[in-house]
């Protein structure tokens, strides 16, 4: 989510229960990240060529605290563009995009849970 969206929602005091951009930043326990031209090349001990796509190509991997992986990835159209550093942030945000569902669905859980629990008013 952008922060644009977040100043937005934090403006117009829209307090309900929500994930929030730190509660997907703090359910990541660690990121890792892979060229997939390099990867292969070490993996195969053979190297690929210079100009193979496969060197466009980077994925990232976050690993939540509760041990789960979602992957995000990133691929170059024109070789000239290519920069491992741009790349590893386009991966991470598709990857943190991944993120934002899981907890959701979780927060959507616990509210029901809650619910569940309440004792509902009869009316005589």
């Amino acid at each position: 989510m952008s922060n644009e969206i977040e100043q937005e929602i934090q403006a117009k005091g829209l307090t309900a229960p929500r994930v929030t951009p730190a509660e997907v930043e703090a359910a990541i326990d660690s990121e890792h990240y892979i060229n997939v031209g390099g990867a292969l090349t070490v993996a195969s001990y053979m190297a690929l060529p210079e100009d193979s796509p496969l060197h466009l190509l980077t994925i990232c991997v976050l690993v939540l605290k509760n041990g789960f992986t979602v992957t995000g990835e990133s691929a170059c159209a024109s070789p000239e563009n290519f920069n491992a550093e741009i790349g590893h942030k386009i991966a991470r945000a598709h990857a943190v995009d991944k993120i934002w569902p899981l907890l959701g669905f979780r927060l959507r859980d616990d509210l029901t849970a809650k619910q569940a629990s309440i004792p509902q008013r009869v009316d005589a």
